[in-house]
């Protein structure tokens, strides 16, 4: 019965920190601004600070020069932490791909776990992609021993 509850309180328990670079940090704001929604999925969007953090989202473009910085905040984060690249330009470069100054995709510096689409996602978006998430850390923690 305790496992049950633990792995509930896990699941359901998620302390978002965004990482907002450009224009879908904006989809990320109006996402955050419907609260319901993202409580239901147990998500609390902008966690103080990374330590406080089990889910980073980075939004929008991730530059060289920014690229060590997101690196160090993923780094302070606690053990057992997600990662959701949202937007196209976090994904994969978007637009901007071909420039040399933009990172092509947030996941050659840290591991991403889920990946929402679009340029810019709509908000509904985020919250999919959430309870894509939360699916994921269920399945996780029903596979640890």
């Amino acid at each position: 019965m305790a496992d049950v509850t633990i792995e509930w309180g896990h699941t359901f328990h998620l302390r978002v920190l965004d990482v907002g670079l450009a224009c879908c940090a904006v989809e990320f704001a109006a996402a955050a601004a419907r609260g319901a929604d993202m409580a239901a999925l147990g998500a609390r969007p902008f966690a103080p600070e990374p330590r406080e953090a089990n889910v980073m989202v980075i939004s929008g473009t991730v530059t060289d020069k920014l690229a060590p910085h997101v690196k160090r905040l993923y780094d302070e984060m606690p053990a057992g932490s997600y990662v959701m690249s949202f937007g196209s330009c976090a994904n994969c470069g978007g637009p901007y791909w071909d420039s040399y100054s933009v990172t092509k995709g947030v996941d050659q510096m840290i591991p991403v776990d889920v990946y929402v689409p679009g340029c810019p996602p709509r908000p509904e978006a985020l919250l999919g992609g959430l309870a894509l998430l939360n699916d994921r850390i269920a399945a996780d923690l029903r596979a640890a021993p």
